[in-house]
């Protein structure tokens, strides 16, 4: 027991005060972050410089990576980086029925432990994977095809910021409920009172599964896995075959801090499918799985949500991200933030633009007004603009990560009339990399045969300049659309103040988070921790929100024990 305090004493030394500001910031939703975004800010204190960071993931490739998990029944692998090489990494392969009880042994000592001390040992686990910041970077650039820089952020502190931003509020939520003993004295008049000793203690439900994404395998991965372990759950991750090296770092991390904080590293376990295994389904509806967390298409999260029925299932499915612009007085600013928004990442983000609704008789802005065709063609001159040299080019885009979202790209040239056409843009680093820019296709809004396209997610740099009969018209599209397709963001763009209370509404009425007139730094596709939520889980997009307490609540119950006093 002496030894477990020491330990709870270092980490609450180490890590109180990092939760009690995130604590704060989920109740103020004021801009923080413990972790810094600049490369530069590494190398100090034991956390790896980018040289260091590079030759540690390096040292990873063409290896076995050996977790020493129980089941271990042989090794896969066969991950290749959009960017052209093949990692040549080898993963254990586990059997289910040995490693799932296995993970299950260590969650009496995890519940005892209590809600700090679960907090403050996911912090520790935060802390070493953000130290590794620079390695973690190029494992996700070479999964995911983000460019570095995005790699690093998205992929380290922002990724490390939603996952702090989990235990937040995974231990508010807990500790709702008084730990310990709690007194109870009912008065009986003349009688003595009815006393009794109460004691609530937080279970976890069970083994949590993490259904991991190519994309972004730590944004979307870290919310799931540590809202799953702060409330007492063994967690379970599942990666993307073609994004494992992220992830099993994580799981690395994990098995490490719990060791030597006292708890059994099974309590994280890495699940690796061999090619065309598909495990992920087998693993959904197996009784030991009660929390399952997933972020993919629509198809398999409704399968999910239909079968798992033994779970509590939270997924973020695909959406049509939509912009109604009805006027500006800031043209060019209005243009320069939706040409960044449809280039970031190829446009291979949940919460990138894809219809552009746009009245047919144009737009009122701060140059005067401009038709609807002169709209798309300054927006296609704006994302040339930007995409124009290649260095940049290559910076903004990274890599298509898979050969189905060149194929829609390839596709999208033929629904209408082109305003930009898609070029190749050759990565002199990375030559067999696969980078192109974002084709703008213009549809007519009124014809019913337009509706195929832009009515349906096209995952990808592709961009749909949708002609409208009027703002009223686009704002019923824009209702049609969150409700029945899903939504994970909304931008709109107007000078008229009935106009935006219009479109609040709609967001409002749909359950759709909404980015009103954004011209400079901030874009519609960037959501901040502890501030903004991503997702609603009020329409088809997903059914939660990163993060709320809604997000955390359902995956623990509270077990009350009384006692005559």
């Amino acid at each position: 027991m002496a030894t477990a305090q020491l330990t709870t004493d270092r980490l609450a030394e180490k890590h109180r005060s990092t939760l009690d500001q995130a604590l704060d910031a989920i109740r103020s939703r004021a801009y923080w972050s413990p972790y810094p975004e600049h490369p530069k800010a590494y190398g100090a204190d034991g956390s790896l410089d980018a040289a260091a960071g590079l030759a540690a993931h390096q040292s990873r490739l063409n290896t076995r990576f050996d977790l020493d998990q129980p089941g271990t029944d042989g090794w896969t692998g066969g991950e290749t980086s959009p960017y052209g090489p093949s990692l040549g990494i080898e993963y254990p392969h586990a059997d289910l029925d040995v490693l799932l009880p296995a993970m299950r042994a260590g969650t009496g000592a995890w519940r005892d432990a209590g809600a700090e001390t679960r907090a403050l040992v996911c912090l520790e686990i935060l802390a070493r994977i953000s130290a590794r910041t620079h390695e973690f970077a190029h494992a996700v650039m070479h999964t995911s095809g983000q460019a570095f820089m995005m790699a690093f952020q998205a992929g380290g502190p922002h990724a490390q910021d939603r996952g702090l931003e989990a235990v937040a509020y995974a231990y508010a939520e807990q500790t709702r409920t008084p730990a310990g003993r709690a007194g109870w004295s009912k008065p009986q008049g003349k009688r003595d009172p009815l006393e009794l000793s109460k004691e609530f203690t937080p279970v976890g439900r069970g083994i949590a599964l993490v259904i991991g994404c190519n994309t972004f395998p730590t944004w979307n991965g870290y919310p799931g896995l540590f809202a799953s372990l702060a409330t007492g759950n063994p967690v379970l991750v599942k990666p993307h075959p073609r994004a494992v090296l992220p992830l099993a770092l994580t799981v690395e991390v994990a098995r490490e801090v719990l060791a030597e904080s006292g708890f059994d590293p099974n309590l994280v376990a890495l699940a690796v499918e061999r090619p065309g295994e598909g495990i992920a389904k087998t693993l959904a509806v197996r009784p030991e799985i009660r929390i399952i967390d997933y972020t993919g298409s629509t198809a398999f999260g409704d399968w999910l949500e239909a079968n798992a029925r033994q779970a509590q299932v939270y997924t973020e499915k695909a959406g049509v991200n939509t912009v109604v612009v009805d006027s500006t007085d800031d043209y060019k600013g209005m243009l320069a933030n939706l040409a960044f928004s449809l280039s970031l990442y190829s446009g291979q983000m949940c919460t990138t633009p894809q219809n552009l609704l746009i009245p047919r008789d144009g737009i009122a802005t701060d140059q005067g007004p401009r038709t609807y065709d002169e709209v798309v063609a300054d927006l296609a001159a704006a994302v040339g603009g930007l995409l124009g040299d290649d260095a940049r080019a290559n910076g903004l885009l990274g890599a298509l990560v898979n050969p189905d979202v060149k194929a829609r790209l390839e596709a999208a040239a033929g629904l209408g009339e082109v305003a930009l056409a898609s070029r190749e843009v050759v990565n002199p680093e990375y030559p067999d990399a696969v980078v192109r820019t974002p084709v703008i296709v213009k549809l007519d809004g009124s014809k019913p045969d337009a509706e195929a396209a832009y009515f349906s997610e096209c995952f990808g740099p592709v961009s749909f300049a949708v002609s409208v009969d009027s703002t009223a018209d686009a704002l019923e599209l824009l209702r049609r659309t969150v409700r029945e397709k899903g939504a994970m963001t909304v931008g709109a763009y107007t000078t008229s103040a009935d106009t935006e209370r219009a479109v609040e509404e709609v967001c409002l009425e749909e359950s759709a988070q909404l980015s009103l007139n954004l011209t400079g730094g901030v874009y519609v596709n960037q959501t901040a921790a502890f501030s903004d939520f991503h997702g609603s889980g009020g329409n088809p997009a997903a059914n939660a929100a990163l993060c709320d307490g809604a997000f955390v609540s359902n995956r623990f119950r509270v077990v009350e024990v009384r006692r005559q006093a």
